[in-house]
């Protein structure tokens, strides 16, 4: 295409000699026309692209191989003031709700679906949402709605009001059903690798047998007689296989959300996969050389490009992308209902499996494709990524409320987590929504026990002031295990899967994986355990006469601690390998619970320790009456187990305030929040001191997403000239002698920003070296490919009112004047780059302009400041 374009290119040395006031600017801009005609295959269907095909020769692959074109660039400037880019077709609400229904593969700003030539794609993939034209956009859009004073106008903006809680209602209800399904699906799934219920097949254990042990459930091995490995052994051969397909059918299905994306897009591989290897060739960095290159030339590419990236939209978690999602960035199908329905599927196979693995972070992927899906419903979110991310905040903290049943921390969770702009109106309906979801789960009753909480717990003794110390170390013992859990998984991913057979093939690794898990965790009587029901066992108390010492936990004399503490130590070092080898694998898992079950195991050590001090040295002034209290004194070690479980989630996500809510709503008593809180406050600390990364900031920066922390700032020393390259001729569009410019030099300017990788940046537009203005590259593109003639094109980039009243009725395409910013963000050059952090951050914008004094000077995009205070980070923390 550039080749074409140079070809056509008019010399700079004509061009200079046209005059600036055309007499006829239609003939002088079109030398020729021609029609274009709509072939059959220009309306999309569930095979069309990402993005819908156009002259750009970039191409993705879909998950079934078939290689799938991108049309023209998204556009982000839809109805802002300086151009009149609204949409004119609307459909109605009945086929929104169809649509809505099916599954489009660009799922944050899809493609809006009519072959008419005015419709465009909102935003492109990997490309970063510009807040501010959003914001001016559903400004324009509500002051349309309030025009009409009659009470039917009346009725409207009071429907368009609602439509914010109607969303949060029916996402939080949906939530809850998913939820649901897959928990009750996971636990009968789980139980049938030792047996089955043989009065009805469909029923768990507990729900089979649920006074204990009965004669209605069936072991493998008493259904086929011990054969042929006797009773042990058949019952052991029969729960691997089991391990083994499970964990295989669940990355079979995760595989099948693969994504194949040009190394032209500049981002590494975008799942959990740690060992993920990028790097820019020195042509394709962010950093503009010295060469000057003509717009009508081609640069040819002396190195060999780098490979395709990958990614499985349904691997992992998927908090971290949700996280970025919410940012801003734009990542096409990740949100999808193939994604959405492929993942809880998977999340059933992989958590039945046994595999140390949670469901409680993909459930906050899962809710949030949930509220992707229903923003399509109504317009008003669906053409407005800004408005779309205030559901998708509501619906991320309502994943967290099916996931531990704690409605108060859901709402702190997208508050201090996930969400980039929290307004006070979207805090409140996601309350709403979090409160929605836990009625219905407590509605659904998944659990059987009419709680919505995973486990409940009531201590009934109180602790005593000398067990703050204890609590404190549980604390530090608990934000270290975090920190090095983290630099465990990096070294691991850097080391073992960076093994071809592992990179190549994902699935050998789930089945290494799934052997290891089984043989070594069958013969322990605690890693044999769902994570769940393990940690609530490590977190109940010793008094509770409800539950039965099955596992023997509850030691009664001193001298039963010590067996129970190798029993502890022995499924402590099991979990801690089993859960760093298993994160990062390609089946949907979650870190949440692996983790707090792990601090679980280790918080339950100290507690004994704690218990067997206190019973060895009775009449120490130290204790008070607590010896005196009962037998096995008044140390709980459940709540150094609860405890130590929260302070190594701190440790691994850096969750705070969330962590100390979510554990109160779990127990329900005010008596421990004093211990959880500053349990948790140590540990962040301590983590944060030997790693300061958290497991998303990890998988953000190995993933090379343009993720810009809000919460996190960097010390600035430096200012905005720092990361302004110079300025080049092909990156600027220059009306000083003529406001025509040749639509082939258009073309050859657009495709060197595309090479650069800046696929959402922009042309600014000058005049004797001043700024007059800037055209987006997506807009850019979209204006280029509805040229009739673009070989033989002129395009205005500026206003001429000299011409403008013999301008005809109808719209000419090569007037590119509505899609130019007459008023782009623009900082001198001395700014300090405290200011240029909070432009980019709080406002939310793509680029910003740069002068000196007052005279264009150069452009900053949002990546490359990212990629500034990545480095600066690296500086400061000495990586």
């Amino acid at each position: 295409m550039a080749d074409a374009s140079s070809r056509n290119a008019v010399p700079p040395s004509s061009r200079d000699r046209r005059p600036s006031t055309p007499v006829s600017p239609t003939l002088q801009r079109h030398r020729s026309t021609r029609t274009r005609r709509h072939s059959p295959s220009d309306t999309p269907d569930e095979n069309t692209a990402l993005l819908r095909p156009s002259r750009s020769r970039i191409r993705v692959h879909s998950p079934f191989g078939t290689p799938r074109s991108y049309r023209s660039r998204n556009h982000s400037s839809s109805g802002t003031p300086y151009g009149s880019r609204h949409h004119t077709r609307h459909e109605s609400w009945g086929h929104r709700l169809i649509q809505a229904l099916s599954d489009r593969q660009d799922s944050m700003a899809e493609s809006k679906g009519t072959n008419l030539g005015d419709d465009r794609i909102w935003y492109d993939q990997f490309t970063s949402t510009d807040w501010v034209q959003d914001i001016i956009a559903d400004a324009y859009r509500a002051k349309q709605l309030r025009c009409r004073k009659d009470f039917w106008g009346r009725a409207i903006v009071l429907f368009d009001s609602a439509q914010g809680w109607i969303l949060s209602a029916l996402v939080g209800v949906l939530v809850a059903v998913v939820a649901y399904c897959v928990d009750v699906a996971e636990t009968t799934l789980f139980d049938y690798k030792d047996g089955y219920c043989a009065r009805a097949w469909y029923l768990r254990e507990k729900r089979c047998c649920p006074h204990g042990p009965c004669t209605d459930w069936r072991s493998w091995s008493d259904v086929l007689g011990g054969r042929p490995f006797g009773p042990k052994g058949t019952a052991f051969t029969i729960y691997i296989v089991a391990v083994v397909i499970l964990a295989v059918s669940a990355c079979l299905l995760t595989l099948t959300t693969k994504t194949v994306v040009p190394s032209a897009y500049r981002m590494s591989t975008l799942d959990e996969n740690l060992a993920a290897e990028y790097s820019l060739s020195p042509a394709e960095s962010y950093e503009d050389d010295d060469e000057e290159v003509s717009p009508r030339e081609v640069r040819r590419p002396t190195f060999d490009p780098p490979p395709p990236m990958v990614y499985y939209s349904a691997a992992g978690s998927g908090v971290a992308e949700v996280r970025v999602i919410l940012s801003g960035f734009v990542l096409h199908g990740f949100l999808g209902l193939r994604t959405l329905i492929i993942k809880s599927v998977g999340l059933i196979l992989s958590v039945s499996s046994g595999l140390s693995l949670g469901k409680e972070g993909p459930y906050v992927h899962i809710a949030t494709c949930i509220g992707n899906i229903c923003c399509r419903i109504f317009s008003k979110y669906d053409r407005n990524d800004g408005k779309r991310r205030e559901v998708l905040s509501a619906a991320a903290a309502a994943g967290v409320v099916v996931a531990f049943g704690a409605p108060l921390g859901g709402v702190l969770f997208g508050l201090e987590e996930v969400a980039y702009y929290f307004p006070a109106k979207t805090l409140f309906r996601t309350f709403f929504c979090c409160i929605v979801a836990a009625l219905s789960l407590k509605f659904l009753n998944p659990y059987g026990t009419d709680k919505i909480v995973m486990f409940e717990i009531r201590y009934k003794i109180d602790w005593e002031w000398f067990e703050l110390v204890g609590f404190i170390l549980v604390g530090v013992l608990g934000g270290a295990a975090g920190a090095l859990f983290i630099k465990a998984s990096r070294r691991w991913a850097l080391s073992f899967r960076k093994w071809p057979p592992i990179k190549k093939y994902p699935l050998v690794e789930v089945i290494l994986v799934a052997l290891v898990t089984g043989l070594i965790g069958y013969w322990n009587t605690l890693t044999k355990l769902p994570v769940a029901k393990l940690l609530l066992n490590l977190a109940a108390p010793c008094d509770d006469d409800s539950r039965d010492d099955e596992l023997g936990l509850c030691p009664s004399t001193i001298d039963e601690i010590p067996g129970t503490l190798r029993m502890l130590l022995a499924a402590f070092v099991i979990k801690g390998f089993l859960t760093t080898i298993t994160f990062g694998i390609k089946v949907p898992a979650g870190i949440y619970v692996p983790s707090m079950v792990v601090g679980g195991l280790m918080g339950r050590i100290v507690g004994h320790v704690v218990q067997w001090i206190v019973l060895r040295f009775p009449h120490w002034g130290i204790w008070g009456t607590c010896p005196l209290l009962r037998e096995s004194t008044c140390v709980q070690p459940g709540v150094y187990g609860l405890i130590a479980a929260g302070s190594t989630m701190c440790g691994v996500t850096r969750l705070s305030v969330t962590l100390a809510v979510i554990l109160f709503e779990l127990t329900g008593s005010l008596d421990y929040v004093l211990p959880f809180s500053l349990a948790i406050l140590v540990a962040k600390w301590t983590a944060d001191a030997l790693e300061p990364l958290s497991i998303y900031d990890l998988l953000t920066n190995m993933n090379a997403y343009p993720y810009l922390d809000n919460k996190h700032k960097p010390i600035f020393t430096s200012d905005l000239a720092d990361i302004v390259p110079r300025v080049r001729r092909e990156r600027v569009i220059d009306i000083t002698n003529s406001p025509l410019v040749p639509a082939t030099i258009l073309r050859s300017q657009l495709e060197l920003l595309h090479r650069a990788g800046e696929l959402d940046g922009g042309l600014p537009i000058l005049r004797d070296g001043i700024l007059v203005g800037l055209i987006p590259a997506p807009d850019l593109e979209y204006a280029l490919d509805n040229l009739d003639d673009e070989s033989g094109s002129l395009c205005l980039m500026a206003k001429v009112p000299s011409i403008d009243d013999d301008e005809p009725s109808e719209r000419d395409p090569t007037d590119f004047t509505p899609y130019i910013d007459p008023a782009p963000v623009a900082l001198d050059i001395k700014s300090p780059m405290d200011l240029v952090y909070e432009c980019f951050a709080k406002l939310g914008l793509r680029y910003i302009c740069v002068l000196r004094e007052g005279r264009y000077a150069g452009m900053t995009h949002k990546k490359r400041f990212v990629k500034y205070m990545r480095e600066l980070e690296e500086q400061q923390h000495g990586f």
